[in-house]
């Protein structure tokens, strides 16, 4: 058992901004990811090697914090008592305990099905980023990018400074949409700067709004994708296709513990706080905005959190402002109904445990699906298909269960032979 202040779980721009902010106060501090390096999705590799003007500010202030203790490559199992949770790294699984938690737990890509969506060569447009910055070869290779959002560009963009052939962008969004969400970027200057340095970086490229797939095709391997491009059916032929539609928010921990959700999202007060006592939420957990909505939100929530009281007026005006932004770009992306119509009988809802979509009709429910198919009941225990299903029937899933995520048999034997113990002892 280890005790601690404050838990932030989660070390990307908001865990981090959170601690630093935090730890300012003398606090003593346990930041948690489980990850190897700290930085998360968006400062994958290191805070130290992004190119975002707080990243490396934050790090080199973290740094030189006694009070920080760092839980790297190390992932929380679940709330195992009042204010304990139990952590498991790669040695060893202990419980920690806090005063204030603050779940910075990011989000994750959302998937939806199509024909072929399993083959190889067939990934997340985020999830093949990811891969090429931890190293992944794709140079020469013949990728389209696809889906929504502005996350496209970023990763079109990673995968031509990689040396790949990015032959089209295809996002569903019709041309009104971005148009509409264009015009407003002027609100927010530092978003305009970026949308126009990635395009600038992506010129040649040829970008199609109006425009989704509809089926990749190859045996075992992809080697085409079929597409609906202005209402026009296409056929590309390519070696990797990364598709992905925008993000959501990663609300397990929070659900397991009993915070409120609201629009699949944790909902959060002024201050960052959930619905249960000394619990906070600040980034993509509390509702998608990017990197700039996060460090705010992180900022705010260190700052209650630790005592220290109100973080200062820019944090305050930068989450509103990042607010609006992420509201509009919501509106501007939203999925068109189409893609609920791509799934042919056989096509796999859930990969993990083979489940088809013509087994998925007859059900009303997440719950009703989950026991008779077993949909969600796989290793990614329904982070992938919860989100598919959640846009193709509306299911929402309406409990979390311990281990949040996959966890060694001996972690839960020494936490089994922990309460068996106190049980024991209670009886005597």
């Amino acid at each position: 058992m280890r005790d601690f202040d404050i838990v932030i779980v989660g070390a990307g721009p908001a865990g981090l901004a959170a601690a630093r902010c935090a730890a300012q106060s003398g606090a003593a501090i346990a930041l948690i990811d489980d990850n190897p390096l700290a930085g998360g999705q968006i400062w994958r590799g290191g805070p130290d090697r992004s190119t975002h003007p707080q990243a490396k500010k934050i790090w080199t202030e973290l740094q030189a914090m006694s009070n920080v203790q760092w839980f790297m490559h190390s992932r929380i199992v679940g709330l195992v008592g009042p204010a304990q949770l139990l952590l498991e790294t790669s040695q060893q699984a202990f419980q920690l305990g806090y005063r204030k938690l603050i779940l910075a737990t990011g989000a994750r890509e959302r998937l939806l099905p199509f024909p072929g969506w399993t083959l190889a060569g067939v990934t997340g447009a985020g999830g093949l980023q990811a891969l090429v910055k931890g190293g992944y070869p794709v140079h020469g290779k013949r990728i389209i990018v696809a889906g929504s959002g502005p996350l496209l560009l970023a990763v079109a963009a990673t995968l031509q400074q990689r040396g790949a052939q990015v032959l089209q962008i295809l996002e569903q969004g019709n041309w009104r949409q971005l148009a509409g969400f264009a015009l407003q970027l002027t609100r927010t200057p530092a978003k305009l700067r970026q949308a126009w340095q990635l395009r600038g970086q992506l010129a040649g490229i040829p970008y199609h709004a109006d425009s989704y797939v509809v089926q990749a095709e190859g045996e075992r391997q992809l080697r085409a994708v079929q597409a609906v491009s202005a209402g026009q059916h296409k056929t590309i032929a390519c070696d990797y296709l990364a598709c992905g539609y925008g993000l959501l928010p990663n609300t397990e921990l929070a659900e397991a513990i009993g915070c409120r959700i609201v629009g699949g999202a944790v909902q959060v007060d002024m201050w960052q706080q959930t619905s249960i006592e000394n619990v906070y939420c600040a980034g993509e957990g509390s509702g998608v905005g990017g990197v700039d909505l996060a460090l705010a939100e992180g900022h705010i929530a260190g700052a209650h959190a630790s005592g220290l009281g109100t973080p200062g007026p820019y944090w305050l005006a930068q989450r509103h402002s990042q607010q609006a932004f992420a509201s509009r770009l919501s509106r501007a992306f939203r999925l068109r109904p189409e893609l609920r119509n791509l799934c042919h009988s056989d096509t796999l809802v859930c990969r993990c445990e083979d489940v088809a979509y013509s087994a998925l009709q007859s059900h009303a429910s997440w719950r009703s699906a989950k026991l008779h198919t077993r949909c969600g009941m796989g290793p990614c225990q329904g982070r992938v298909c919860g989100g598919a299903t959640d846009f193709l029937f509306g299911w929402k899933p309406d409990s979390v269960r311990l281990p949040i995520s996959p966890t060694r048999i001996g972690s839960l034997m020494a936490l089994h032979g922990k309460s068996a113990a106190q049980d024991s002892d209670l009886a005597g």
